[in-house]
């Protein structure tokens, strides 16, 4: 049985019918030749069978939420026995937030990992060679291996401040803003040695870290001195502080954000072109990684321009992640054609997921 369908795609290559993907992606993680453990075990328990029932992508709604499963399952029972070579190289081990309980952790594909990096290259193209300075946490996350790899893509210096985002998250829990905020300027301060020392082109950083950056003159005039491309992501960014930023406080130095999580091992894109009422809007590399949109009381997608609780869904060789509920709700809108699913703008946190209040922070 041949999976060259499952193949990321090379340049020259026609797009993958959506629903061929998917039938071969089921069969791809369903058989024993080429499933993971954990997935050939967890087979067992569904009402289903994968391979015979999971026909379109509606049908992905019969898979139960495992990502819970993923806090504790054994990270080499997920990978996928079928990846050999080049496939099989592993780029490191990933956690989620840890915002709504113990982290969940998943295995990063080198393959996969430069083109989900790949995947947002188109608006970094006319750079050329540029320095690369990361205000974020560099790991148990993937933000910082993202980080590094785009440093090496421009020929640049990567200079990283760490964000030990949990902590700021406990200390917000039990109430102690003055600490959190002594630890905020703390990473403050590192940032803004290395813009007043350093020459860096591409600043990577959340809309919380960016916004305290922008309390101090000084370091708004470097940026807009010698930063040439603003990256924000990991925390969301309303429409109003987006306008801010890219009509009063940096105009003419583009800033685009990147939506996604730990639990779908990639992100999606922020569109070039605005909408009429400045809310970002992001699409995901369909097929591989899919959004619906659903009301959270009935589970069923919202229609386009409504609003709702965001489902993920990663989809490649490298893993099979469906029917995620995220923490996050959006608008639904419609995504380019042929694409599976929808796209999302006016991205936010939910209030609460299950019994645990969300705290967001600063990433």
């Amino acid at each position: 049985m041949s999976f060259d369908l499952l193949d990321l795609p090379e340049p020259d290559r026609p797009p993958v019918d959506p629903e061929e993907y998917l039938r071969a992606l089921m069969r791809w993680h369903f058989s024993v030749e080429t499933g993971s453990p954990f997935w050939l075990r967890r087979a067992q328990s569904l009402d289903f069978d994968p391979i015979h029932d999971v026909r379109t992508f509606g049908d992905l709604r019969r898979f139960p939420n495992v990502v819970d499963e993923f806090r504790a399952v054994p990270v080499e029972d997920l990978v996928p026995r079928g990846l050999t070579g080049a496939d099989r190289v592993i780029a490191g081990v990933y956690e989620s937030g840890g915002t709504t309980g113990l982290p969940k952790r998943f295995v990063m594909f080198d393959r996969w990992m430069e083109f989900a990096l790949g995947w947002d290259e188109s608006h970094y193209a006319a750079l050329g060679t540029a320095n690369v300075l990361l205000v974020g946490p560099s790991g148990p996350h993937m933000f910082g291996e993202f980080a590094r790899r785009r440093a090496r893509r421009h020929d640049g210096m990567l200079f990283a401040v760490d964000l030990d985002p949990r902590w700021i998250k406990k200390l917000l829990e039990r109430g102690d803003a003055a600490e959190s905020e002594r630890y905020v300027e703390h990473v403050v301060d590192q940032a803004a040695h290395i813009l007043s020392t350093q020459t860096v082109g591409i600043l990577i950083t959340t809309p919380p870290l960016l916004e305290r950056l922008t309390r101090r003159n000084d370091l708004v005039e470097t940026i807009r001195k010698d930063v040439r491309y603003l990256c924000w992501s990991g925390a969301h960014l309303d429409a109003d502080t987006r306008e801010i930023f890219q009509t009063e406080i940096f105009p003419g130095i583009p800033l685009k954000g990147l939506y996604g999580s730990t639990t779908i091992l990639g992100m999606s894109r922020e569109r070039d072109v605005e909408r009429a009422d400045g809310l970002a809007a992001f699409d995901p590399p369909s097929p591989y990684i899919v959004f619906r949109v659903v009301d959270p009381e009935t589970g069923e997608d919202v229609a386009f321009g409504e609003r709702g609780q965001v489902v993920m869904n990663h989809l490649t060789k490298y893993a099979l992640i469906p029917n995620n509920l995220e923490r996050d709700h959006a608008m639904s809108i419609e995504p380019p054609a042929g694409w599976f699913g929808c796209s999302v703008a006016d991205v936010g946190p939910v209030a609460t997921f299950g019994d645990t209040t969300v705290i967001e922070g600063v990433y």
